[in-house]
């Protein structure tokens, strides 16, 4: 909706038109008056006006002069002029200047509303215009972030692009590196609090954090923050032009990412590991820096945060022994698996977890390892898809959430314990479900060869009375009646839909003689296939 200012020293002009007008038809929402060009303006000041309609001649100030200064505050405001017919030639040379629209006095009220609702229109175009636009650069926007995103990602791998193309991406992404230009890595990783969230709230802070890091290292700095697809947070920093080369010394890159550390305790109320690599050209030796960070990081205690200068690293003390002794203790969690053991199982995991007092990301990797390696392996034997039961199961790909603390790594080997201990008690009904449903699939797609009984049990790897005892247990139709029912329903479509001689028929349903096959039809159905068609 638009709002209208009516300005005219003579009022009973604007209270007619404010009262006659019907406003809200034309899409106006607010009326405002004034009685000066001073109370116009402080009008303008206060409300949001669209549109601002005032007479020409008035004490102290004239319309004109309060459009040159509305316009001049106010560019997008939409003026309309109301002028005597002396004033006629006067009012058109304005109107060129700086005026919309004008009207002559005194107004009529249907060329007023021809007026305004022309104004409207062209507000409403401007406006869905600008919304276009903003949308437009919104998509850019994100665009570029997600651009900018996969190219970090194709760097820390250690992807190279030709030197002319990757400054080229470089300039069309904004981003202010170019190649050999001396940089160095912040590798974050979340800590604390943090790792309790949420997947889609960790991809919050690592945002915020990016953010607060272009804050933090923007003034002497260019700044380029990413996520890695190993859920921590990269920042690239490059030194500005012209800036003294005291900043790239480590005190003072220490000194910024303590600060870093600070502001995300103050801002976001969590803690956070940083490694910081020495200074190195981009982009040829920043993978070699992400994969040291890695390392480094994957041995931090995650309820202890650090900031590691990588130069200082000898100095530190990283445990880097096996966690994983208590569930090689016999009997193995994998023993314990295999006999259905799923209570003794989950005390072994428990007792694991509360035995290994320092988890860094390195333990809680290693001991997914050998946790899932054990699900797969039991699974396999029961013959049972992990995927069928839980569609993220191991994938780390789809889902890493669950190794980014122990009680999330806890949780998920417990969920999966329970899981598939549901399964190992259904498993005898499960595999019988799965040979019907391979048994009723191979002759739905082998009618044509030898299909019998026999040749159907040796597929499923079973001996055919077994077979067949079990088919009719599970499905109340013996195997043999089953692969005769299903040669019968198609031969009584080919019979409908198609022109094809019985011959042709008997030979494409497996039948080695027209007479049996017409013989077995006949049993079926009472009537011949000949019969049958004729009908």
């Amino acid at each position: 909706m638009v709002d209208i200012l009516l300005v005219d020293d003579e009022t009973y002009v604007t209270e007619s038109l404010a009262l006659t007008i019907p406003w809200q038809e034309i899409g106006v929402h607010g009326v405002y008056q004034a009685a000066s060009a001073a109370e116009a303006l402080e009008v303008l000041m206060m409300r949001h006006i669209d549109i601002l309609v005032t007479d020409i001649r008035m004490p102290e100030q004239t319309g004109l002069e309060l459009i040159e200064q509305a316009k001049d505050r106010w560019p997008r405001l939409k003026t309309v002029l109301l002028t005597g017919y002396s004033d006629f030639e006067y009012a058109q040379r304005a109107i060129k200047l700086r005026a919309g629209d004008y009207l002559l006095k005194p107004v009529d009220d249907d060329a007023f509303i021809r007026c305004i609702s022309s104004q409207v229109k062209v507000l409403t175009e401007e406006r869905k215009r600008m919304e276009e636009e903003q949308s437009q650069q919104y998509a850019r926007k994100s665009e570029q972030a997600v651009l900018r995103s996969q190219l970090m990602q194709e760097l820390l791998l250690g992807r190279r692009r030709p030197d002319a193309l990757l400054n080229r991406l470089l300039q069309q992404y904004e981003l202010e590196f170019r190649v050999d230009q001396a940089c160095t890595l912040l590798t974050v990783q979340l800590a604390g609090r943090f790792m309790e969230m949420d997947r889609p709230s960790i991809e919050l802070i690592e945002y915020a954090i990016g953010n607060i890091a272009e804050e933090t290292f923007r003034d002497p700095y260019h700044v380029w923050h990413s996520s890695s697809s190993q859920d921590h947070v990269v920042i690239l920093v490059a030194l500005r032009e012209g800036v003294a080369s005291s900043y790239s010394s480590k005190e003072m890159m220490k000194r910024l990412c303590e600060s870093l550390q600070q502001k995300v305790m103050s801002y976001l109320d969590g803690e956070i590991s940083i490694v910081a690599s020495d200074w190195f050209n981009f982009p040829e030796q920043l993978s070699k820096h992400y994969r040291e960070a890695l390392t480094t990081l994957y041995r931090i205690r995650l309820d202890e945060p650090k900031l590691v200068m990588m130069d200082e690293l000898s100095m530190m003390q990283l445990s880097s022994h096996s966690a994983l002794e208590e569930l090689h203790k016999p009997p193995t969690f994998i023993n314990l698996l295999e006999s259905g053991q799923w209570q003794a199982a989950k005390d072994k995991l428990d007792a694991f977890f509360i035995s290994s007092e320092q988890h860094t990301r390195e333990k809680l990797y290693e001991a997914f390892i050998a946790i899932s390696n054990g699900l797969i392996y039991v699974a396999s034997k029961m013959g049972v898809d992990l995927h069928s039961i839980d569609p993220q199961g191991v994938n780390l790909l789809l889902d890493r959430s669950f190794m980014l603390t122990a009680t999330h790594l806890r949780a998920w080997s417990n969920e999966m314990l329970d899981l598939l201990s549901i399964q190992y008690d259904e498993s005898d009904s499960y595999h019988k479900k799965h040979i019907i449903k391979q048994v009723q699939e191979l002759v739905s797609k082998e009618l044509g060869v030898d299909t019998s009984v026999k040749t159907i049990a040796d597929r499923v790897y079973l001996h055919p009375v077994y077979l067949s005892k079990l088919y009719k247990q599970e499905t109340g139709e013996s195997l043999g009646d089953y692969i005769i029912r299903i040669r019968m329903e198609k031969a009584v479509y080919m019979l409908k839909h198609t022109n094809k001689k019985i011959y042709e028929i008997t030979t494409e349903l497996g039948y080695q003689n027209p007479q049996y096959f017409s013989k077995v039809f006949k049993k079926y159905y009472g009537c011949t296939p000949n019969e049958y068609r004729d009908q």
